[in-house]
């Protein structure tokens, strides 16, 4: 075939958009009430896109009013995360997790430390200072992660259309590991739109 006629063709390979489809959830309880601060992790068909993850929230949590802010923060694997501290008292942040064991010896206010997560999973923090601080960081491998928000909303686009393994995770689900993994078909345009019931135990 005549080499000027194959760049045309080329050209219409390479302008052929990816079929690509969005997926809306919206977490509940078993009494019909929205959960937030679910963590929503989606590994589509066709794979993970090769390349850095980068969310666009802030790395950070801030021990502020005597908690950790946010309660759920979501990062890559690899993420170095701040912990800034904005109280009048000092804290120890610390993790038994498998992911990541650590601990942030007493620092004061408006001094900030920081620790790097290598491995995936989830992470639980305390403070051996305030029993009552608690927070989570989940690592995650794949650039399709959300938390849901407080009306239980949480919304991905631009995935690879085919059957996607969507897993869930929360602090307070009665699952193993605290989540649970359903399929999802994505489609060639549009969203999938699926309402997912959680089970929690006690605690909300």
């Amino acid at each position: 075939m005549d080499c000027l006629r194959l760049v045309p063709l080329a050209l219409t390979c390479l302008a052929a958009p990816a079929q690509a489809g969005d997926l809306n959830l919206k977490l509940v309880d078993t009494a019909g009430r929205p959960v937030g601060d679910a963590v929503v992790t989606v590994r589509p068909a066709g794979g993970i896109p090769p390349g850095p993850i980068r969310f666009s929230w802030p790395t950070t949590m801030v021990q502020q009013n005597i908690a950790f802010a946010p309660h759920v923060l979501v990062v890559p694997v690899g993420t170095t995360v701040r912990f800034p501290n904005k109280d009048k008292v000092r804290h120890h942040v610390y993790s038994f997790s498998k992911p990541a064991k650590f601990e942030i010896k007493l620092f004061g206010q408006d001094e900030t430390r920081s620790y790097t997560f290598t491995s995936t999973g989830a992470v639980a923090l305390g403070c051996n200072i305030h029993d009552q601080m608690s927070g989570f960081i989940k690592v995650v491998d794949t650039p399709f992660a959300i938390k849901s928000d407080a009306a239980g909303t949480a919304r991905l686009v631009g995935m690879a259309t085919g059957t996607a393994q969507v897993t869930i995770w929360h602090p307070l689900l009665k699952a193993k590991d605290n989540e649970i993994v359903v399929n999802i078909p994505i489609p060639g345009s549009g969203a999938a739109s699926k309402t997912v019931p959680l089970t929690l135990r006690s605690g909300r």
